[in-house]
Order: structure tokens, then sequence, then C-alpha cells
């Protein structure tokens, strides 16, 4: 009798596990399908965006050629380094602040702590670009909606905002034990020495995840920096240069192009997760260690 119930047992789990793997599988499909196809369209010889086959009947280079090339009207290598300018600035800017303000509301205690945390948390449910309009007036009053200034524009307001942001970095310190900078304290360290070289080390993995995210956020967007950018085509970003693919007026010369730069756009996030990544493990091993 117990060996039937063992079997049943037995049984009742392998068929479980086989539905969740069916349903792991059919996702995973779903979620690489889009991904295969844009590969597949990036080398596709045939122009157009509309195609009977899913499979390229023949396959080419000439879209990703054309992306450095062909600058006369989308000039892609100029959004590239424009693009690539403003994400490590603005990532190195919103790191620091999302790390120093986490830092400063999980150990130092202050009056307006809980108020500004309970301001951040109402402020965060509403998406920013409903500010844009009011942000970009105050960027045109200081004059900086026109020429080079545009750069400098778009990191302050990929940047500016980056200490609302807190929420997640702080439940991190929050796990660090604070007696770690009471015996830091009694050694004679600053605070900012504490923070520096002893909360930061021990925090690898928070970093890592601050600086994808802080990357990512001007990397892929597209509102701001089409407001603000406006006509200066020198100065647009990525993002806007897709998009400006997939107008009628270009999308049947440029959408495999479009196709290409989808595929190239992916390469820095990815080359940077995966640089990162080694630190990001080690840092969690480290965490539990500790």
């Amino acid at each position: 009798m117990a060996g039937q119930k063992m079997h049943s047992a037995k049984r009742r789990r392998f068929i479980n596990n086989s539905i969740v793997h069916v349903v792991l599988g059919v996702l995973a499909v779903i979620w690489v399908f889009p991904i295969i196809w844009v590969i597949l369209t990036s080398f596709r010889a045939e122009k157009g965006s509309y195609v009977s086959t899913f499979f390229p009947q023949s396959f080419t280079l000439d879209n990703y050629v054309k992306l450095f090339t062909d600058t006369s009207i989308l000039n892609f290598p100029q959004m590239f380094m424009n693009t690539l300018i403003i994400a490590i600035f603005s990532c190195i800017l919103s790191t620091f602040y999302v790390l120093a303000v986490s830092y400063c509301l999980s150990r130092l205690k202050f009056k307006l702590r809980k108020p500004y945390m309970n301001m951040a948390m109402i402020l965060g449910l509403f998406p920013g670009f409903m500010s844009m309009i009011a942000v970009y007036f105050i960027l045109k009053a200081m004059g900086m909606t026109e020429g080079n200034l545009i750069r400098v524009a778009l990191i302050l307001v990929y940047s500016g905002g980056a200490g609302l942001s807190f929420q997640i970095a702080k439940g991190f310190f929050d796990t660090i034990p604070i007696a770690v900078d009471e015996a830091a304290l009694l050694d004679g360290c600053t605070r900012w020495q504490i923070f520096t070289k002893i909360t930061l080390p021990l925090s690898k993995p928070i970093i890592i995840y601050t600086v994808l995210t802080s990357f990512m956020a001007p990397w892929l967007d597209f509102i701001f920096a089409k407001v603000i950018c406006r006509a200066n085509s020198d100065q647009y970003t990525i993002a806007i240069g897709l998009w400006q693919m997939l107008q009628k007026e270009y999308i049947d010369s440029w959408y495999t192009s479009f196709a290409a730069g989808a595929v190239l756009i992916s390469i820095p996030i990815a080359a940077l997760f995966l640089f990162m990544q080694r630190y990001y493990v080690d840092g969690l091993s480290g965490a539990v260690k500790g």
C-alpha cells in the first residue's frame, strides 16, 4: 500500500514537472521568436517591409553596410555616438546619485527622511514623460535645446531624477549590518570612507543592477530625446533614427536596415551585461559568505 502511494506521488510529480517544462518551452519559443525574426530580417536581401515568406530567400550584409556608409539621409554612426556618449555620462551620474541617496536614507536619520521617501513613492507612480513639456521649456529658457548642448540637456534629464529611484538600492543597504559602520567609526573612518571603502565593495550586486538600468534608460528612450532634439538631426539618438527608418518615405528602402540597427543596438547592452555578470555573481557569493 505504501509502495503504491509512493509510486502515485512520483507519477504526479513527473506529470507536474512535464507540464511545467512544456509551458516553459512554449514561453521560450514565444520570447525568442521576435528576436530570431529581427535577426533574419537584418540579413534579408529582399527590400521592403512586406514579404511572402518568413525565411529570407537570400542573405546579404548590405543592410549593415548601408547603416555606416549611406549617411546622406540618416546618419546612423552619428546617432550611435550621440547615444553612447549620453548613455555613458548618464549612467555614471545616475549610478552615483542612486547609491548616494540610498545610502543616506539607509544609514542616516534626519527630520525629513520619511516625508522624502513618501514623496518619492508618490512621484514614482506617475510616468516621467508627464513632465516633458515643463522640462523642455526649462531647458529652452537655459538655451540648452540647440547645438551640442542638447547632449548635455539629455544627460541632465536622464540623471537628474535618478535619486528618486532609491528603493531597491536602499533595501539592499539595509541588509548590510550597521555594526560594520559602527566598527569603522570607532576605528576613525569618516562616513565617506565607510561608503566608498566598506559599503560599496560589499554591494557589487546592487551596483551592477544600478549601472545596467541607468545605462539602458537613455540608450532606449525615445520620448524625451524626440522632444528635446526636435529638428536637430545631427543630435538624434538611435531611438529617433530607428523611428525615422519606419516613416513612409524611408520604410521601403530602410526597413531591413532598421532590423540591422535593432540588432546592433542590442550589442552594447549585451556586452555590458556579460562583462559585469561575473562581478554580480562574485558579489552575491561574497554577500552570502558575509
